[in-house]
């Protein structure tokens, strides 16, 4: 079933259009009907991954597995004036509820990263090739991309490129919250660009990720939390 009431009211024949009664018997049957419907319907996209907000993306992260409460606080994530990587767009509000010594509970869009990076992993064949499709899944539309670099000695190198991620997705890498590496395999290092939307200064290459003089930035390794 589906429509408006209007939608089943045009239905009705002539021979009855016109009867005052009829058309209230017929309204008072089908409204809760087309009413259930209409709740119904408005149903899935309050736990769809990409629009569930509070109570509803936390119900999102049962299914997953994966709670928003973390086992460690975050630290240095909270905005603050005049502090690299946690000014504008880049650090979090403290809540009225948040402990100053870190945070504990993440905020919807990371805690939504964070489902969407579990996901992903969980259907990962182990592979760089498949980790890069991953990455793109996770960051779709923030600008954000990565390059991986195979140690060939069971470490793995990620160096961000493009946007630089806010703080609390920062923590959230380096921490060991979204993991993309094999089992066995460690990852030597986080890195990302000292200015962003820079490519990486290097020698031998000229493309959108690496570049030499004047035009590639110094990549900044970030600490583990």
């Amino acid at each position: 079933m589906s429509g408006s009431l209007d939608d089943y009211l045009s239905l009705i024949t002539s021979e009855h259009s016109d009867k005052p009664k009829f058309i209230a018997t017929v309204t008072a049957t089908i409204q809760p009907l087309v009413d259930a419907f209409a709740a119904l319907t408005a149903v899935p996209p309050l736990f769809d991954i990409d629009t569930a907000s509070g109570a509803q993306l936390d119900v999102v992260g049962q299914w997953v597995g994966r709670s928003r409460y973390l086992s460690q606080p975050l630290t240095g994530v909270y905005f603050s004036f005049e502090t690299a990587g946690v000014g504008f767009d880049q650090g979090t509000w403290l809540g009225p509820n948040d402990p100053t010594t870190g945070m504990v509970a993440l905020p919807d869009e990371p805690y939504r990263t964070l489902l969407k990076a579990v996901i992903a992993a969980n259907d990962w064949d182990g592979t760089i090739p498949q980790a890069y499709e991953v990455w793109s899944t996770v960051f779709d539309g923030t600008g954000i991309s990565i390059l991986i670099q195979d140690g060939n000695d069971m470490t793995m190198l990620f160096a961000l490129f493009g946007g630089i991620p806010d703080a609390v997705t920062l923590a959230l890498l380096t921490g060991g919250y979204i993991v993309l590496r094999p089992a066995g395999v460690q990852i030597s290092a986080y890195m990302a660009p000292s200015v962003a939307d820079t490519p990486y200064f290097g020698f031998d290459y000229e493309n959108n990720t690496v570049a030499g003089f004047d035009y590639g930035a110094w990549g900044t390794i970030l600490p583990a939390t």
